[in-house]
C-alpha cells in the first residue's frame, strides 16, 4: 500500500510540475519588447540595434516610454509565473517542493525562446529579476543594491547584468548559510539562471572587451 501511495504522489507531482512548467513557459513567451514595438511603432525591435527583444534595445530604438512598458511587462511576468506556480502546487496539495523554482526557470526559458515569436527572444535580465524577487528576495535586494547605483555610474546595462548573473549563486550561498536556510534547491536554481544569463550575454561580453558596447544615453546609430 505504501508503494502504491508513493507512486501516486510521484505521478501527481510530475503532472502538476509539468502544468507549472507549461503555464510558465507560455507566459514567458509573451515578449513585451516585440508587442510594445509592434503596437507603439508598427515595427519589430528585433530588426534594430542588437536584434535583441529586450528593454535595452527598446530604449535605444524607441525611447524611455516604450522601454518602461517593456520593463514592467518582462519583470511582471517573472513575478506572476512564480506566484502562479506556487498557487497551483498549493491547490493540488503538494508540499515540501517549491514550485517557484520550476516556474522561474520556465518563464525565463519562455522569454529567451518564445513560442509565439519564432523562439527569438530577449536575454532574460528583467524576467530573471522578477522570478528572483519572489524565489530569492534577500539575494535580490543585495544584488539590486549593488547594481542600481553602479549602472547609473557606468551606463552599461549589459556589464551590470553579467556581474549580477555571476554574483547570484555566491550571494545565495552566503545568505542561505547566514540564515541557516536549506541551500541546494535555491543554489541549483541560481546556477542555472546564472549560466543562462551569462551565455545569452556572450556577444555583449565580446563588445565589452572590444570597448564597443552600448551605453544608455548614446545616440542610436541604427
Amino acid at each position: 500500500m505504501q508503494t502504491v501511495a508513493f507512486a501516486s504522489v510521484n505521478w501527481k507531482l510530475c503532472l502538476f510540475a509539468a502544468v507549472v512548467a507549461l503555464v510558465s513557459y507560455l507566459l514567458g513567451s509573451v515578449s513585451f519588447a516585440v508587442i510594445v514595438s509592434r503596437i507603439g511603432a508598427k515595427d519589430d525591435v528585433r530588426n534594430h540595434g542588437s536584434g535583441n527583444a529586450g528593454m535595452t534595445n527598446i530604449l535605444r530604438s524607441y525611447g524611455k516610454k516604450m522601454a518602461a512598458f517593456t520593463a514592467i511587462g518582462d519583470f511582471g511576468k517573472g513575478v506572476i509565473a512564480v506566484a502562479l506556480g506556487r498557487i497551483i502546487f498549493s491547490l493540488a496539495g503538494i508540499q515540501g517542493i517549491d514550485a517557484g523554482y520550476i516556474a522561474g526557470l520556465f518563464v525565463i526559458l519562455g522569454h529567451l525562446y518564445p513560442l509565439f515569436f519564432g523562439f527569438k527572444g530577449g536575454k532574460g535580465v528583467l524576467t530573471s529579476l522578477g522570478a528572483a524577487v519572489i524565489v530569492s528576495p534577500i539575494p535580490f535586494l543585495v544584488i539590486a543594491g549593488i547594481a542600481i547605483p553602479t549602472v547609473f555610474a557606468v551606463k552599461i546595462v549589459s556589464l551590470i547584468s553579467v556581474i549580477g548573473f555571476a554574483l547570484y549563486p555566491f550571494v545565495v550561498v552566503a545568505v542561505d548559510l547566514l540564515l541557516d536556510k536549506p541551500l541546494w534547491g535555491e543554489l541549483l536554481f541560481s546556477l542555472i539562471v546564472s549560466s543562462l544569463g551569462i551565455w545569452k550575454h556572450r556577444s555583449n561580453i565580446q563588445r565589452l572587451r572590444a570597448g564597443t558596447e552600448y551605453k544608455f544615453g548614446q545616440k542610436n546609430k541604427d
